[in-house]
């Protein structure tokens, strides 16, 4: 039995450094590399959301797949008022493909394109270092509140969509998050301002993550794929990401960010 779980194990890590390596490789480098990645990305995760939820699909789950990853290339390259009906065109282009969760499809086909659209945005305009707050505040918030929850225990979040998670862990997440934000602080000399929005950002990227939760239970699935050796799929590991990036670009629409920069 331990040997099986060993060999599970070392599956897991060497998706864990392919996936770490290549995110790294690709946020470095920028521009058109790293649009490129987002848009495979999207598309990708859009095909997962219409495996999970269409299961009378017939090439739905390729063409709306095909379209994200299009409309996710050309939607950074148009201005912000043309890119924004562009970037609906999969959501709606969902409800003339979709025999089953059309409404569920829109609503997270749309929060995968507008993620997509914040990631690389955050990249363009401000650089390495402000896409590395955003990945290292939802990573230490799901690091931060998986050891807390273990350790802690006590009431739990939300036990019917997913039993696992506490309140311990979920506000350790959030302090996690507030020290992630008090270091860039430090880092890039932004303003105080910048604690509470990286505290939000965690908030946000938890409700990406017990969305995400919500939706494999109503399909009654353990992962959104089985893409990712070890790890399930896209969805599966990125739904923090979708939260917390989608959050940003509007929140930035009424808080100044970089907080006090």
């Amino acid at each position: 039995m331990s040997a099986h779980r060993w060999d599970d194990l070392k599956v897991r890590l060497a998706s864990a450094v392919v996936m770490i390596a290549v995110g790294v490789l690709g946020v470095w480098a920028g521009g058109v590399v790293f649009h490129l990645l987002i848009a495979l990305a999207s598309g990708v995760m859009v095909w997962e959301l219409v495996c999970l939820l269409d299961t009378g699909r017939t090439k739905s789950q390729y063409i709306l797949g095909a379209a994200t990853f299009l409309v996710a290339v050309v939607a950074i390259r148009l201005s912000p008022g043309f890119a924004l009906p562009l970037m609906m065109a999969p959501a709606m282009l969902g409800f003339a493909r979709m025999e089953q969760g059309g409404t569920r499809y829109a609503v997270f086909a749309t929060l995968i394109v507008f993620a997509g659209y914040g990631m690389m945005d955050l990249r363009d305009d401000l650089g390495v270092v402000w896409m590395l707050w955003l990945i290292t505040t939802v990573v230490v918030t799901d690091v931060f509140g998986y050891f807390a929850g273990r350790a802690i225990g006590g009431p739990k979040f939300w036990p019917k969509v997913s039993p696992k998670k506490t309140w311990s862990g979920t506000a350790a997440g959030w302090l996690g998050a507030a020290v992630v934000g008090w270091l860039f602080m430090g880092w890039t000399g932004a303003g105080s301002g910048l604690i509470g929005i990286s505290i939000a950002v965690s908030m946000a990227s938890q409700i990406g993550d017990i969305a995400e939760s919500a939706l494999k239970r109503k399909a009654g699935v353990k992962d959104s794929s089985n893409l990712i050796p070890g790890h399930g799929g896209l969805l599966d590991r990125f739904d923090g990401m979708l939260g917390a990036s989608v959050f940003l670009v509007f929140a930035s629409q009424i808080v100044d960010f970089p907080a006090g920069l």
